[in-house]
């Protein structure tokens, strides 16, 4: 299984506004309970979804214009709160490929990391104008370069920031650890090893 390199993501929007969205809310508690991480995009923001739907209102992740998005944009601090890797997993499972936002918290950036969801800092001006872009015209393909550091909307190119070693592991596939260990020779290295092969 060849690892695999991100440089590009392209694909619709859905913008969800709002500061300090954190794991709580994008993956409730009572679903942490699962084995496994399957089925848990079937429960994303459940908790904001059924109150948005009992004060009449539809939230992001529920309106049709957005469903088959690959493009999260988010505000400041996205992913605060508990450490819980089931909210990135459960975004990516959803069909979320990129985040883009103003900042994001420190351990849920290292856990998108790990399953190769990259979240790329934009500014306040451009997350507030790329939100507005995605509401008007839902259909509008976002591309987000990890090697070139740009968010692009339209004719619309907005400078992004990923810390370095994270871009490095985006695009080299340095990320996928399961893809490093499977490019390896993993038999060579295990008929070396005595305590492997020395019974």
């Amino acid at each position: 299984m060849p690892i695999t390199k991100i440089t590009q993501i392209e694909g619709r929007g859905l913008p969800l506004p709002g500061h300090d969205i954190d794991t709580d809310r994008i993956m409730p508690a009572r679903f942490l309970k699962a084995v496994s991480f399957e089925g848990l995009e079937a429960h994303v923001f459940e908790d904001d979804r059924v109150n948005a739907r009992a004060a009449g209102a539809t939230h992001p992740f529920d309106a049709p214009p957005y469903q088959g998005a690959a493009i999260l944009v988010v505000h400041r601090n996205f992913g605060c709160g508990s450490s819980r890797e089931h909210a990135p997993q459960a975004l990516v499972r959803w069909g979320i490929r990129a985040v883009v936002g103003e900042s994001f918290s420190e351990i849920f950036f290292g856990n998108s990391l790990a399953l190769g969801l990259p979240c790329v800092h934009v500014s306040p001006a451009d997350a507030d104008w790329l939100m507005a872009a995605i509401e008007a015209a839902p259909e509008t393909v976002l591309r987000v370069d990890v090697a070139a550091l740009t968010v692009s909307c339209g004719d619309r190119v907005m400078p992004a920031t990923v810390p370095r070693p994270a871009q490095e592991a985006l695009i080299t596939g340095a990320w996928d650890a399961t893809g490093l260990l499977l490019e390896g020779d993993v038999d060579a290295v295990a008929a070396r090893l005595p305590y492997v092969a020395g019974f």
